[in-house]
């Protein structure tokens, strides 16, 4: 029997560990396989808690798995075939920072996650965390694929892909969101949708739109119906697609971070999210259903069952991914953010990390040829990717001017005194996070 080694590194995490646990144990596929799953967090108390789910989550779905868990990943690494990350520090507090600092130096940004002045900390946070363990991974898995979860998805995926030799895949819920926003719009089934898109993470935007079984092209329907329908599309998502021709990912605190307009259409949207954000309470997301700890850890303790609702799977690639590659599959993927090689969009540069549609086979992944972006909208991406390369350089040298000549392009940032004035003080707030900068 084949052998297979999957670590989840953030395991302690009631959304991603949970799910991620629960594809695996769920997985017909994986269950002919000799599967060792080892979990990996640095919360002991957390990961800890998710140990023991994860043993009842292995009991419901009769799985054969081994379950390991340790704080420690140099423990759990050597001879991994797949690396599944989500990680973060002090995710909601550094967050509030992302947000507050930029908008006290009077730069309109509405969100702080993962595109404007704030997400560029997010983003140096991100790879002071992630390209660490690929460089780990270098040393005692260097075949193993890195899928990773961990925001911002295209910057981080660009660094590990640039710094190691580590092949990363970022992967995200989103594309299922937009999917399923059309599919209502059009009244037809997702599943007989076939859906491109093209771009970026959290700023993909739909090039094709058919029908599955007939091949029927339905932009023009989709077109005529999104001017009617009842279900309730965001201002910023609808003036996006009147000027630019394309559906963006409909979810104005993403979308809007990435372009110059969005504050004076959404406000800035962290503030009217901050509760709800920090509640991190049971919510449904793009679909996904988000449990909180308290809830998994009142099964852990006997005091509720483990519903079917708690033990489904979650919905993400990196599993289907995985059997696509172990079994060869041949399968197409919604939506993966990968190098833009061959320029399967073909007015981007091809070292950029672009989300696209892929094919996955026992080779690996192959990006689907999306074409050419109009070009307002290559023109919107393509800044974001010299924003993210300059990012990727700043980190790997230390260099102040690098992070310097990267705010500067953000498409909210209007003064250069006021820009060096914030790095300074989040390099100083933030100092416990992020490497020294010189």
């Amino acid at each position: 029997m084949k052998k297979l080694k999957i670590v989840l590194m953030g395991a302690g995490s009631n959304s991603f560990g949970r799910g991620t646990i629960a594809d695996l144990m769920s997985s017909k596929e994986l269950n002919e396989l000799d599967l060792e799953v080892y979990l990996v967090d640095i919360d002991k108390t957390a990961l800890d808690r998710m140990f023991k789910f994860a043993k009842m989550l292995k009991d419901y779905h009769k799985s054969n798995a081994k379950i390991e868990a340790t704080t420690n990943r140099l423990e759990a690494l050597p001879d991994a075939n797949y690396v599944i990350a989500a990680l973060s520090q002090k995710r909601y507090q550094l967050w509030e920072q992302d947000f507050l600092i930029p908008y006290a130096y009077g730069f309109r940004h509405i969100y702080g996650e993962c595109g404007g002045p704030g997400a560029d900390f997010h983003t140096l946070r991100s790879f002071h965390i992630t390209v660490p363990i690929a460089q780990d991974m270098e040393k005692l898995c260097p075949n193993a694929m890195l899928l990773n979860f961990t925001n911002p998805e295209n910057r981080v995926s660009m660094a590990v892909n640039k710094l190691t030799k580590i092949h990363a895949v970022g992967l995200c819920h989103g594309p299922v969101g937009t999917l399923s926003a059309m599919s209502q719009i059009l009244g037809k089934p997702t599943n007989d949708l076939e859906m491109t898109i093209g771009g970026l993470n959290h700023f993909h935007w739909v090039t094709d739109i058919r029908d599955k079984k007939t091949g029927e092209d339905l932009y023009p329907e989709f077109r005529q119906k999104i001017k009617d329908t009842s279900f309730p599309v965001d201002t910023l998502t609808r003036r996006m697609f009147d000027i630019f021709g394309l559906f963006p990912f409909p979810s104005p605190s993403h979308t809007g971070e990435y372009v110059s307009f969005a504050y004076e259409i959404c406000g800035p949207v962290y503030m009217s999210w901050k509760d709800e954000i920090h509640a991190q309470e049971e919510e449904e997301k793009y679909g996904v259903k988000l449990f909180s700890k308290s809830k998994i850890q009142s099964v852990v303790d006997g005091d509720e069952p483990l519903t079917d609702e708690l033990a489904r799977p979650s919905g993400e690639f990196a599993i289907p991914i995985i059997c696509g590659i172990e079994f060869d599959q041949k399968k197409r993927i919604l939506s993966v953010n990968i190098p833009n090689e061959g320029f399967a969009i073909t007015n981007m540069p091809e070292d950029a990390v672009v989300e696209i549609p892929a094919i996955v086979d026992a080779e690996g992944l192959h990006p689907v040829k999306v074409g050419a972006l109009p070009e307002g909208i290559s023109a919107l991406c393509n800044k974001q990717v010299s924003i993210h390369k300059l990012l990727v350089e700043a980190y790997n040298t230390r260099s102040k001017k690098k992070l310097l000549e990267a705010m500067m392009l953000e498409p909210v940032v209007d003064s250069i005194d006021r820009a060096e004035k914030m790095i300074d003080d989040f390099l100083r707030i933030e100092k416990a996070f992020l490497p020294e900068f010189n």
